[in-house]
């Protein structure tokens, strides 16, 4: 089983995008928890004229961050520790024909990871990957996976792409330790991930960027500011030990 979390914050074409997810996650077995992050529009009622008992849609009126309608959302799973759980941005730019392209079987026809993996995470820098996005964007994310390097000994090249998918149990260890909810969440999660010695894959990618971006000045700002405390509570409080 395989449990797809989608976060969502004014996505106008959710439907859409549900049924579309939906389409693509055939002969899977899976479920689907749409998480309304405090939308200012009603995308929530659209997502609920999905009828479907595989999709769950669950939300909140104010806007909390990605990171916490991740969290948010796994609440609601209930599932066995090597169920798969898989983060899905709602606005499709990774189109989620991408998971079945990652997931594989086992003997029984269990859905399992690759390589023996605790965890695979979609990668912009993997020589295969094919990526459509602007070259500033290019250039601050090169920066900013340099810095993490440095700062966090993570042998990973790409922390942000916003498909992911993990053990159900990694996932029940971690989430407890974290507290960003917002700019650097990937990383908060990943850093503790590698902490704990779990494997993490990375795995070639499709982004289609749609170029309404949210990063600003002040984006930027206080996702150096989230990584700045991450880095602070991992060598200086060992709060994640």
């Amino acid at each position: 089983m395989i449990h797809v979390i989608m976060p969502m914050y004014n996505e106008k074409n959710i439907r859409r995008n549900i049924l579309e997810t939906i389409k693509s996650l055939g002969g899977l077995k899976y479920k689907i928890i749409v998480v309304d992050d405090g939308s200012k529009i009603d995308c929530i009622s659209e997502a609920r004229g999905v009828k479907d008992k595989r999709v769950k849609i669950v939300g909140y009126k104010q806007n909390m961050g990605k990171g916490y309608a991740l969290k948010y959302g796994f609440k609601f799973i209930k599932a066995k520790d090597d169920d798969l759980v898989a983060f899905l941005d709602s606005d499709l730019e990774l189109h989620p024909r991408q998971i079945k392209n990652i997931v594989k079987f086992d003997k029984n026809k269990k859905e399992i990871l690759p390589e023996e993996a605790d965890v695979v995470i979609g990668s912009k820098k993997h020589p295969l990957s094919m990526v459509y996005y602007p070259l500033f964007r290019r250039f601050m994310s090169r920066v900013y996976q340099a810095i993490i390097k440095i700062l966090f000994d993570l042998k990973v090249r790409d922390t942000q792409v916003g498909l992911k998918i993990f053990r159900y149990r990694v996932l029940k260890e971690v989430f407890p330790k974290i507290l960003v909810k917002r700019f650097a969440f990937d990383l908060e999660l990943l850093v503790n991930i590698n902490k704990l010695g779990y494997k993490i894959v990375e795995v070639p990618i499709k982004l289609d960027y749609k170029f309404e971006s949210r990063i600003n000045p002040k984006s930027v700002f206080y996702i150096w500011l989230d990584t700045a405390a991450i880095f602070y509570r991992l060598k200086i409080l060992r709060y994640y030990g």
